[in-house]
C-alpha cells in the first residue's frame, strides 16, 4: 500500500502521524527475529510508524531491519515515526535509556519516547503474573514529574522529538497536568471496544494530547499471565461478528476500524496480518449505527492488569488503577 494513502492524524504540535502504527511486543510468544521480521514487511507494506519498547528486548533486531529499509530506498528516516518508551528500573537515567533505544534502532533520534508506566516498579522479564517486586512503590507526583524533567531535556537536547506518557488514569493526570512545561503528545493506555475507558478518553482529547491504543483486538495472543477465567473475548462477541459480516472481512479489522474513527490511534501487533490491518485504513467505514452498537459493548474488561507492579501493602491490581477516583498510597497528591 502507498505510505501517503494512510490517513493521518496532527499532534499537539501540528506533526502529522498515520493513524495506525505497528506494535513490536511479542507477547512472549514471538521472538526478536519473528517480531522484526514483521517489521521489515511492514515498512514494506506502508507501515510508518512503529512502536518499541526497551523491555521488549527485540530493539536491536528491529533497528537491522529498519536500517536495512532505509538503506534500501524503501523510505526515508524522515518519513518513519519511531516509538520507544524507557523502562521502569530506568526512570532515573532516561539520558541513558534513549540513547541506548536510539543505538539498537539505529535511528539518530527518538519521534516519540513514552514514559513506559508511571512509577519505577521493575519486573524480571517472563516473570509470572504472582511475582513482585519488594521495592516496589505507589505512584509518586515527586518521582513521576523528575521522570518527566529528564524526558523535557531530551528534547531540548534534540535526542527525542515528543514526550509520550502510558498507563495513566485521570486520577494521576489531575495531579501532573499543569506541571509540564513540555507538553505530552500521546498517552498510549489500552483501547479495545470492551475496555474503551470512555472518561479518560475524554479527557486526554479534551486537553490536546493524542489517545494511542495498545491491545486494539483485545489480544487473543497477549501473556498467559495477563489471562484470567473472566476476561472477554473481544472478537468473539456476536455483535462484532455480525458486523465484520456484513463487511465481508474479520472482526479483528471491524475492532481496528472502530479504533481509528473514534479517533485513537490502534498498534496492533501481527507476524502475518499487518497488510490488511494497514489497508482497512482506506476502506469501507463503519455506520454511525455500526460504532453505536460498538460503544455499547464497554464492559470495563482490563486485560493488562499490572499485578506485577503491586507494592507491599497494596491490596490487588486495581490499586494500580485509581477507579475510585483516589490514588492508592500516593505520597504525595494535593
Amino acid at each position: 500500500m502507498d505510505a501517503t494513502k494512510v490517513p493521518q492524524i496532527t499532534l499537539n504540535t501540528g506533526d502529522k502521524v498515520p493513524c495506525v502504527g505497528l506494535g513490536t511486543f511479542g507477547s512472549d510468544r514471538f521472538d526478536a527475529d519473528e517480531v522484526s521480521n514483521a517489521v521489515a514487511g511492514a515498512i514494506r507494506a506502508g507501515y510508518r510508524m512503529i512502536d518499541c519498547a526497551a523491555c521488549y528486548g527485540n530493539e536491536k533486531e528491529i533497528g537491522k531491519v529498519i536500517a536495512d529499509a532505509l538503506k534500501e530506498g524503501v523510505c526515508e528516516r524522515k518519513d518513519m515515526y519511531i516509538m520507544t518508551k524507557v523502562w521502569n528500573d530506568m526512570h532515573r537515567h532516561c539520558e541513558e535509556s534513549a540513547r541506548q533505544s536510539i543505538a539498537d534502532l539505529r535511528c539518530e533520534y527518538i519521534d516519540l519516547f513514552f514514559i513506559h508506566w508511571p512509577f519505577p516498579n521493575y519486573h524480571a522479564p517472563h516473570c509470572d503474573v504472582t511475582s513482585r517486586n519488594p521495592d516496589s512503590k505507589p505512584f509518586s507526583v515527586e518521582e513521576f514529574m523528575d521522570t518527566y524533567r529528564q524526558c523535557e531535556a531530551l528534547v531540548k537536547k534534540g535526542i527525542i522529538r515528543h514526550i509520550g506518557i502510558s498507563n495513566m488514569t485521570v486520577p494521576k493526570l489531575e495531579q501532573v497536568i499543569d506541571k509540564f512545561e513540555i507538553k505530552p503528545v500521546a498517552c498510549e493506555i489500552e483501547l479495545h471496544p470492551c475496555m474503551q475507558q470512555q472518561e479518560l478518553f475524554d479527557y486526554l482529547v479534551a486537553h490536546d494530547i493524542q489517545p494511542v491504543g495498545y491491545m486494539p483486538m483485545g489480544s487473543p495472543m497477549r501473556p498467559e499471565r495477563d489471562m484470567e477465567p473472566d476476561d472477554i473475548a473481544d472478537l468473539q462477541l456476536p455483535e462484532m461478528k455480525k458486523i465484520a459480516e456484513a463487511h465481508g472481512v474479520h472482526p479483528a479489522i471491524i475492532a481496528l476500524k472502530w479504533a481509528i474513527q473514534r479517533g485513537q490511534i490502534p498498534i496492533p501487533f501481527s507476524i502475518h496480518n499487518y497488510v490488511a490491518n494497514l489497508e482497512c485504513t482506506v476502506t469501507e467505514p463503519l455506520t454511525d449505527e455500526e460504532m453505536e452498537i460498538i460503544a455499547g459493548l464497554e464492559k470495563n474488561n482490563r486485560l493488562v492488569k499490572g499485578q506485577v507492579f503491586l507494592w507491599p501493602g497494596a491490596k490487588d491490581w486495581h490499586d494500580l488503577w485509581d477507579e475510585d477516583g483516589t490514588i492508592a498510597d500516593c505520597p504525595d497528591a494535593i
